[in-house]
């Protein structure tokens, strides 16, 4: 299987997105209701304000797996988050992502999420990745199945998928 993705330093590039840690500015400028340049007209959405949050109380958490940007290479407008919520709970990490409105259906948060996802399965301390996604929630189940995430369990109002490192396949 081919990476979806390639290493920059930090940043892990895609074909059309760009998946790097927050920088402080855009942390600060987040947390004071402070508008960038370089964000699309609608970020940061209600999910990035909780991830600069988190970020906020533990900006290491997670390292070079953690909170990330994600970057319209295009542009170079930033137009989400995704997150790994680390550390890895019995070598299982949970993944959290969001597009805001003004960028969905082109298909981004599939590709930032198998890209990250990749990228989570290359820690040691990692042997799968998961999300639960709201069944009410059709668009987001769509994205973990074009991420390459399988269903595993559902209840009344959630479903789970995951996905584990090849060799345990």
């Amino acid at each position: 299987m081919s990476s979806t993705f390639f290493l920059s330093g930090t940043d892990l590039n895609t074909d059309r997105l760009v998946l790097r840690q927050w920088p402080t500015d855009d942390l600060d400028a987040a947390l004071n209701d402070r508008r960038l340049v370089h964000w699309a007209e609608d970020f940061p959405a209600e999910g990035d304000r909780v991830i600069v949050g988190v970020i906020a109380q533990g900006p290491d958490a997670g390292g070079a797996y953690g909170h990330r940007q994600i970057v319209e290479r295009a542009s170079g407008l930033v137009v989400g988050s995704i997150s790994l919520l680390w550390p890895p709970s019995d070598g299982s990490l949970e993944i959290g992502y969001g597009i805001v409105a003004s960028r969905r259906g082109r298909g981004y948060a599939p590709e930032a999420t198998q890209a990250l996802v990749e990228f989570a399965l290359t820690s040691p301390d990692t042997h799968s990745v998961y999300a639960d996604a709201e069944l009410s929630n059709p668009a987001s189940i769509r994205v973990l199945e074009k991420a390459g995430l399988h269903r595993v369990s559902s209840n009344a109002t959630t479903t789970r998928f995951s996905t584990q490192a090849p060799n345990l396949n």
